[in-house]
């Protein structure tokens, strides 16, 4: 809030005559004592066009990002603040709403998800808290502002977000009346959007704790967990994990049933491939072909391991350290050398060549090239 660019944003905005206030993550991460290092959202009285004119003329970078329902974001260096006109629902079917723009900040609150997403501050730093709810904050509640079943019929997303944001800010610590509206709305969210739904599921197994929260989500039928998943993600979460591809690897194996269903970016899923691949390795205790074939996803690969295998402490101390001192060098013979000795280009060319890597491997990195040559088929 005190950055020299966040107040030149508010400086633009009227953020003097409070006509512009952050609203949300930054003011409820403040209250709570926590590092937000987000983009700021500011709630405004200016409607878009006359955000868009105003940061054109102070000079600020803007994208009109969500115009239609009232969103433009600003850029000025490297602070993002996405800016909101004030609204209120004329109409809503659970994922699109019709909004009306206005300059009751209370009616605005209303119209928001949860109790401490609803706290507003000045450019000054002076706190609004319109319906009362400040108390949620600084206690960490998660709950629905007015009736849950309606917020959640407006959005059929808050869903998710509520399970998120508890696990985030309310210690998993789920609100009766909101767990038991989502547990009615979810056999409702069949309109919601495949990657909307992935972008809050990967968001919440990112966490750090959440195992407490994937269990509730599982039992009231939200995310399809086997109870066999969810101990392996409380013993991931014991080892002080929290990546989201390791945890898709402890969800299931059947990756493209993940991507399709959550539309997850081939990133993703390539990275719990190579964690799978990793596992499957480190259980058979491949340690150094494990450390030469994915590097230090290896390491996420040991704990998916220890994890699904239910490890002793032990043995996972034990692989842990052979892991960490495990240096691999390059392997020192390439194609040209097998061809220098006869062999064609081709298939049978790199069906040996991989041989005589797995044999490099094998012996932990310890034969040589003049070894390896004496193992040639030619």
């Amino acid at each position: 809030m005190s950055r020299p660019e966040t107040q030149a944003i508010f400086a633009a905005l009227d953020g003097a005559r409070r006509r512009t206030r952050a609203v949300g993550g930054v003011v409820r991460d403040t209250i709570m004592g926590r590092e937000h290092s987000g983009d700021i959202d500011m709630a405004t009285e200016l409607l878009p066009d006359e955000v868009i004119e105003r940061a054109k003329a102070a000079g600020i970078a803007f994208y009109p990002t969500g115009i239609d329902h009232g969103t433009v974001t600003l850029k000025l260096g490297d602070t993002l603040a996405e800016v909101t006109t004030l609204r209120r629902d004329v109409e809503t079917d659970g994922r699109h709403a019709i909004v009306a723009f206005g300059t009751d900040w209370v009616e605005d609150a209303k119209r928001r998800d949860f109790t401490l997403n609803a706290l507003y501050c000045a450019a000054d730093g002076t706190l609004y808290d319109p319906l009362g709810v400040i108390e949620d904050a600084r206690d960490g509640v998660v709950r629905f502002i007015g009736d849950a079943s309606q917020r959640i019929a407006e959005d059929g997303l808050r869903v998710y977000r509520f399970f998120r944001l508890t696990a985030s800010h309310g210690e998993q610590r789920l609100d009766p009346e909101g767990l038991s509206a989502c547990a009615a709305a979810v056999g409702r969210l069949d309109h919601l959007s495949r990657e909307r739904i992935g972008h809050e599921v990967m968001r919440t197994l990112a966490l750090p704790k959440v195992a407490l929260s994937l269990a509730v989500m599982s039992e009231i039928r939200l995310l399809p967990l086997t109870d066999a998943a969810l101990r392996a993600m409380v013993a991931y979460e014991s080892l002080g994990g929290q990546f989201s591809a390791t945890r898709l690897v402890l969800l299931t194996q059947d990756f493209d049933a993940l991507r399709a269903a959550w539309r997850l970016s081939n990133e993703t899923i390539a990275s719990a491939r190579s964690i799978a691949r990793a596992a499957a390795m480190l259980e058979q205790d491949k340690i150094a072909e494990a450390a030469y074939r994915h590097g230090e996803t290896a390491v996420e690969g040991l704990a998916a391991a220890a994890s699904l295998g239910h490890w002793g402490m032990a043995r996972l101390s034990e692989a842990a350290r052979v892991l960490a001192k495990t240096i691999v060098p390059p392997f020192p013979i390439t194609g040209h050398d097998l061809a220098d000795l006869g062999m064609k280009p081709g298939p049978a060319l790199g069906q040996e060549l991989a041989r005589l890597e797995q044999l490099w491997i094998d012996s932990g990195f310890t034969l040589g090239k003049p070894e390896l040559l004496t193992q040639i088929r030619v």
